[in-house]
């Protein structure tokens, strides 16, 4: 503890009176913008082909289920499920440009957002 208090005595005097702060470079607010819409955007196209392949698991499960409750059921569940997945993550994406629309307002940037 000793060790710990010395090392901050000594040392807090060199990092308030350094020569210039270390700040943050101000960095373009539109890189990360493109940025983080590329992969919002990656991700809304492997969720979609997840919830198109879960969609052609289940239907395929319906017409193979030959009269089996338990087996129909659960292909019932998985398309639905999965129709519930991909309307959660068409609305995150809506949300997510909306958003983007709105931050690109308050920064005063203007954004090129593609479906």
């Amino acid at each position: 503890m000793k060790r710990i208090t010395a090392f901050c005595v000594l040392t807090l005097p060199f990092l308030l009176l350094s020569g210039s702060p270390a700040f943050a470079a101000s960095g373009d607010v539109t890189k990360i913008q493109t940025f983080i819409q590329s992969v919002i955007q990656v991700l809304v196209t492997l969720a979609g082909l997840l919830s198109a392949g879960f969609f052609v698991w289940g239907g395929v499960g319906y017409i193979t289920s030959s009269g089996n409750p338990e087996s129909l059921d659960r292909s019932k569940k998985t398309i639905f499920y999965s129709a519930i997945g991909l309307a959660i993550v068409l609305g995150a994406f809506v949300l997510s440009n909306i958003v983007t629309q709105l931050a690109g307002s308050a920064f005063g940037t203007t954004s090129t957002t593609t479906p």
